[in-house]
């Protein structure tokens, strides 16, 4: 198993704009380090090479882990996840009218937002913060 580089890691924070992929929570506001994680775990075939890689805070790592399908509760199927270096966030995901939860709007959306706890209550509670002191929602450029 090939081990992510830190000039590798330093493009993927850059890349990401210092904020998850995933749940969109800013580095700069987090109390735990972010990951640079395999899009495709290594266990499943996935290679460490820029393609594959994406940043991570520790509450999307910890419950993607290993994952690349989910269940998606309209279709009833399992779907694949987001895949933020094929996929644009806005294509999948909205923000609620307060800007607190991330929507799921396909059934790939709706899986990872399901799989990855995008709304989990500490960062429901961190967004509800920084929204009222207006630095979120982050800008998707």
């Amino acid at each position: 198993m090939k081990r992510v580089s830190a000039s590798q890691k330093k493009e993927v924070i850059k890349r990401a704009q210092g904020y998850c992929e995933y749940c969109r929570s800013s580095m700069s506001f987090s109390p735990d380090p972010f990951s640079v994680e395999h899009i495709v775990p290594q266990s499943l075939g996935g290679k460490t090479a820029p393609d594959n890689l994406a940043l991570s805070c520790e509450g999307c790592n910890g419950s993607k882990y290993n994952k690349i399908l989910g269940y998606d509760p309209v279709s009833e199927l399992m779907v694949p996840l987001f895949n933020p270096r094929q996929q644009k966030w806005e294509d999948h995901f909205a923000w609620s009218q307060d800007f607190t939860l991330v929507i799921g709007l396909t059934p790939t959306g709706r899986a990872t937002e399901k799989e990855l706890r995008l709304n989990r209550e500490g960062v429901v509670n961190l967004r509800r913060i920084l929204y009222a002191a207006g630095a979120h929602p982050p800008s998707l450029k």
